[in-house]
């Protein structure tokens, strides 16, 4: 059993440093005008939703020592188009950014609390894909986000106290707001004349 969930582990560490590689070679690839060529290809947030996936399902089967210390703040998920829309570029970023630095801040919560082994590695990933996701919106010429002493001034957000609920939410954000900023973004829009 022992090898069996440091084998997964590995495996997941490994896929996850191999979805990295793959952006950063993107990046510098020799001949290109620009280091920071855009990544617009889905396949990688698809990557990422697997994973965070896989880490909230590691998570509902988790027993004993993964209980999340304190209610963190998480960003709503949901999407009102409508209210999406009418939003600027600028401002749909903004409030992906936030809430990607949300999850990244309660899941170094999480990291901290839980003492179940297994679920670590998860949780290390989970982690590195949100700042691999951070390169990604950096690589769109989407302006760095700087982050607010706390929480307690953003606005669309909402507090959740069991990791299973942080989790779903993570997965939930990814498959919502960031797929769809990633699908507007500007540097990905193909010219047709």
């Amino acid at each position: 059993m022992i090898f069996n969930v440091n084998f997964f582990s590995f495996v997941s560490v490994t896929a996850g440093l191999l979805a990295l590689l793959l952006i950063l070679l993107e990046w510098t690839r020799p001949g290109l005008p620009s280091p920071l060529r855009p990544i617009c290809d889905l396949r990688v947030l698809n990557h990422f939703i697997k994973e965070a996936r896989d880490a909230e399902v590691a998570m509902k089967s988790c027993r004993e020592g993964c209980s999340l210390s304190e209610s963190v703040t998480v960003p709503q998920t949901r999407v009102e188009f409508d209210v999406w829309e009418k939003k600027n570029a600028l401002e749909q970023a903004k409030e992906v950014q936030s809430g990607l630095w949300l999850l990244q801040q309660a899941l170094n919560l999480l990291r901290t609390s839980v003492t179940n082994t297994a679920l670590h590695s998860h949780i290390d990933n989970s982690i590195r894909n949100l700042l691999s996701i951070n390169a990604v919106l950096r690589s769109l010429n989407i302006q760095e986000y700087t982050p607010p002493a706390s929480a307690a001034g953003l606005e669309g957000t909402w507090s959740v106290s069991s990791a299973a609920d942080l989790l779903q939410v993570h997965v939930n954000f990814l498959r919502g707001k960031v797929r769809l900023l990633l699908l507007d973004a500007q540097a990905c829009q193909q010219d047709v004349s």
